[in-house]
């Protein structure tokens, strides 16, 4: 502390990050990180000698600053607006640096709160640590800057940041070696980040900290799940300062997974190619199918036929074309086509059908192979079997009982050599788009559809097989025969209330009936 002043002594230091690459020539400066460069024109001068003083270790604002004149010294702090996120700024506190703050959105401007030692503070929900490069790290959805808490003290602190306690309770305990007064420096820059919730002293909670929190929490933020909240931060860019998109990260390293997924060997079941004329010839057309899709939980006493199954799966999921490099090319050029779209053409997503009642096919548990049209077995147990079953029943609340399971799993790496970032949020989407597109199908086939929100992608990956991080269950979808007499519309006496146009649902009905 400086004499005569109670507060510690904040300084903040500046440099560039790590992954920065700072390259000078005659009249300008090249900042290269790992997925882009900028330049800079800046030719010879104080500020270009000032930038340069960044490009070794972090130093004080103020020596970086040395040498400027009024209009350099506004120049140098509009550069270094420009290139925020570039740079590394480290915060030293009576003499010790903490931490280190690492902007990972463009607008990233934390100042400290007011944080007393009679304050009372706690680590938000949302916060995690991680180690990066070789350094612990405090991320969260909520903040615009990544903490690196390069100092034991910080890292003592944080930990110790579990349940409620005031801030002079804190750095008695913590064991770190801050006073009370540098604690609570730390602790508003924590807390104005998004890393720590504070409560103004002398407020009363009657001894339970934890619900004095609780019930002052954002209502907008209590119907935000933690790992939910992470995942929107992490796959749209604006908080979020890692490569993002298809910027090919294990290229040159890892060798690409295949379009086409090899079958498993095993016991198979050639399924019926439909003729197109005959599809074209029946189906009900787009607007019915749209119109009168929607979700049954009950079926028919006829179950589906091996037919049925065998022309929805080639309407759905077949290969169409597929395209390999010649020899020589780069690697991962492959792709294929199916019917429904996905990014990159990547196709990741494989099919797995459970068979419970459907003419001509034996209960068990199949592969559907997209090339050859065929339902492979992989595997014959009833209990796996059984189990696969109830956890879509359960999906349901116990409505359906389910005649044809169908599981969609992903080959996650199969966009993740592409994709940084959203390999995962992508999937997902196609997942999607193929729920989509097997309501379609189905209700122009005049089956009884449902897509499920909930599975057990642990127990399936077993049931199946397959190693849970390569490939895994990401989404479920049941199908049986529609039920007799069903309208194939929303009934008024179940108490739906038509709000545009009642007038399409019956022509939709209609329509598909004739069909």
């Amino acid at each position: 502390m400086r004499p005569g002043n109670p507060w510690p002594e904040v300084e903040y230091l500046v440099g560039f990050r790590d992954d920065v690459r700072v390259g000078f020539d005659a009249t300008s400066v090249s900042l290269a990180t790992p997925v882009s460069t900028f330049a800079v024109r800046l030719p010879e001068g104080g500020v270009r000698d000032a930038l340069a003083r960044l490009a070794g270790d972090l130093v004080p604002m103020d020596k970086a600053l040395d040498g400027l004149g009024p209009a350099e010294r506004v120049q140098f702090q509009r550069l270094l607006g420009r290139i925020g996120r570039l740079l590394v700024r480290g915060v030293r506190i009576d003499g010790r640096e903490l931490i280190r703050l690492e902007h990972t959105a463009y607008d990233a401007a934390p100042e400290a709160a007011d944080v007393r030692p009679d304050s009372l503070v706690r680590l938000s929900r949302f916060a995690l640590c991680r180690t990066r490069s070789g350094t612990l790290v405090l991320e969260s959805p909520l903040a615009k800057v990544r903490v690196l808490l390069v100092h034991r003290a910080a890292r003592a602190l944080v930990a110790s940041l579990a349940a409620a306690a005031r801030v002079g309770d804190l750095a008695e305990s913590a064991g770190g070696g801050l006073t009370a007064d540098e604690a609570g420096a730390l602790l508003g820059l924590l807390a104005s980040a998004g890393f720590v919730e504070v409560r103004s002293p002398g407020e009363e909670f009657d001894g339970n900290f934890e619900e004095g929190f609780g019930k002052e929490e954002d209502p907008t933020l209590r119907q935000w799940d933690f790992h939910d909240l992470l995942f929107h931060s992490r796959i749209r860019s604006g908080r979020f300062d890692e490569p993002l998109g298809g910027v090919f990260p294990h290229k040159g390293k890892l060798a690409p997974r295949p379009a086409v997924k090899p079958p498993p060997d095993g016991p198979s079941v050639a399924l019926h190619r439909p003729s197109l004329e005959d599809v074209t010839r029946r189906d009900p057309g787009l607007t019915a199918a749209l119109e009168g899709r929607r979700s049954f939980r009950s079926y028919g006493e006829q179950p589906l036929t091996v037919e049925q199954i065998g022309e929805f799966l080639y309407r759905v999921g077949r290969v169409r074309t597929r395209f390999v490099p010649s020899e020589g090319d780069e690697p991962g050029g492959e792709i294929v086509s199916r019917p429904y779209p996905t990014g990159g053409s990547a196709f990741e997503l494989e099919l797995y059908l459970t068979i419970q009642r459907c003419t001509g096919i034996d209960q068990g548990i199949y592969y559907y192979d997209p090339v050859g049209h065929r339902l492979v077995l992989v595997n014959g147990d009833p209990l796996d079997r059984r189990a696969m079953l109830e956890v879509a029943s359960a999906a349901t609340s116990r409505e359906a009982d389910p005649d044809v399971l169908l599981t969609m799993t992903s080959r996650f790496q199969r966009l993740s050599w592409k994709y940084s970032g959203m390999a995962y949020a992508t999937t997902l989407r196609h997942t999607g788009v193929l729920y989509q597109t097997m309501y379609l199908v189905a209700t122009a086939m005049g089956m009884a559809p449902c897509g499920l929100g909930i599975g057990n992608a642990d127990m399936s990956a077993r049931v199946l097989g397959l190693d849970y991080l390569q490939e895994s269950s990401v989404g479920d979808f049941i199908l049986g025969s529609r039920p007799p007499g069903d309208p194939g519309i929303w009934d008024r006496e179940q108490g739906w209330e038509w709000v545009n146009d009642p007038e399409w649902a019956a022509w939709a009905g209609s329509e598909l009936r004739r069909a």
